[in-house]
């Protein structure tokens, strides 16, 4: 299958054409009216629109989902225990099904340009495997739009209640290709134990690790070189993400520097959701994170659900609020956050694919890449970033899946 993407500026640069055939870009000219149009061709109309890589969203609970349903008074209260006990009581009685939830979340993203995904699903002995199943559901539906990896994640721990392990054994069993963790020390207060279930786990099915660390300061670094060490001894190098992990940055510059260089030797990844106020001052700073060549992907985390009121399935916004809250003005910098937030988060997707190496470098529309592509209006990419349009055209796979918001 061909396609044939005319009159479109590869991350702002000269006005191309280019050509799609089986999923993958075979060339990028520049543009000339009067090509010839190969006979079994689909032709996009790219307008003079900017063409980037597609959003790679890898750190969303798609289960935990209100979007699209009417707002709500924030419930929640201070800690991740008493959100998780918050979001127990509510998910169940929302205005309609947690299928129809999940499916239409993941509708939105796709229409918004995300076409790879690496969404959690809570798994504890309330929900049991519940919303798993929602999330796999979702993944099927659609897995002719995007591509979706299933994060087995114990939101409520894996040593606090009885039955959790068994359910995470079952879920990746049952498809989750992800092994979760969260908070090994203030949440479960046995991190030695909760990683060796975690790592076990993970070496048991085969996946990757994703572990979720809201800890402070000293706490957050003590549990990352617990991660570091098991990653280092089990030989799982390239495997291991840390999500949020919003304090790692905030204890010295030795540790800052320290953290990010076994970061780099151990090929451990980050996800970052782009957090505001505290949040964002103790985080491991983006530039450095870059020069050391560290995996770095964005994502959207809860939308609008019983944790936070904020999330709207654009990952565009998302971008902007990663390049506002680090305080980022060059147009250099603000680019490296859509980078990140689109080839960066799909080397996490698949430690095989392109890298980032750099703030300057800006991959996925070349000769050779997998056409996951966004055709996105925009004087340059950092307007596009600052005015986040709505005139988009989505491809995943080679074929167009969305145009200007309506999914097809």
């Amino acid at each position: 299958m061909n396609t044939l993407i005319r009159a479109v500026r590869p991350w702002g640069q000269a006005l191309s054409d280019v050509l799609i055939t089986d999923g993958k870009i075979t060339g990028v000219e520049p543009h000339d009216p009067a090509r010839a149009v190969p006979g079994d061709a689909t032709v996009v109309e790219g307008r003079g629109r900017l063409l980037v890589p597609s959003f790679s969203d890898v750190h969303v609970h798609l289960d935990s989902t209100r979007i699209g349903l009417p707002f709500r008074e924030h419930t929640g209260g201070p800690g991740v225990w008493t959100m998780m006990m918050n979001d127990r009581q509510n998910w169940r009685n929302a205005e309609v099904p947690l299928q129809e939830r999940v499916n239409n979340t993941l509708g939105r993203m796709i229409a918004r340009g995300t076409t790879r995904v690496r969404s959690y699903a809570q798994i504890d002995v309330d929900c049991r495997l519940e919303r798993f199943d929602a999330v796999m559901a979702a993944k099927e539906q659609f897995k002719g739009q995007a591509d979706v990896d299933i994060i087995a994640f114990p939101q409520a721990g894996l040593l606090l209640e009885d039955g959790t392990v068994p359910l995470m054994d079952q879920a990746l069993k049952a498809g989750a290709n992800v092994m979760g963790g969260i908070d090994p020390c203030s949440l479960d207060r046995d991190p030695a134990r909760h990683l060796d279930i975690v790592f076990g786990l993970a070496e048991k099915y085969q996946v990757p690790i994703d572990i979720h660390l809201h800890e402070p300061g000293e706490l957050g670094v003590f549990s990352t070189d617990l991660v570091i060490e098991r990653t280092r001894a089990l030989g799982m190098q390239g495997k291991v993400t840390m999500s949020h992990a919003y304090q790692l940055g905030s204890v010295s510059e030795a540790t800052t520097r320290r953290l990010i260089d076994e970061f780099a030797e151990l090929d451990i990844s980050m996800a970052s959701v782009a957090p505001g106020s505290a949040g964002v001052a103790g985080q491991l700073p983006i530039p450095l994170v870059a020069e050391a060549g560290v995996r770095m992907g964005l994502g959207e985390d809860g939308q609008r659900d019983y944790w936070s009121p904020y999330g709207n399935t654009d990952m565009l916004d998302r971008t902007w609020q990663l390049a506002f809250t680090h305080g980022f003005r060059k147009d250099e910098l603000i680019e490296h956050c859509l980078a990140i937030a689109t080839v960066g988060g799909a080397s996490i997707l698949d430690p095989s694919a392109t890298r980032l190496k750099g703030t300057a470098h800006r991959p996925g529309v070349e000769v050779g890449d997998p056409a996951e592509l966004l055709l996105l209006d925009g004087e340059s990419v950092a307007s596009a970033v600052m005015d986040r349009g709505t005139d988009r055209t989505v491809i995943h796979r080679g074929k167009v899946v969305a145009e200007q918001l309506e999914l097809i």
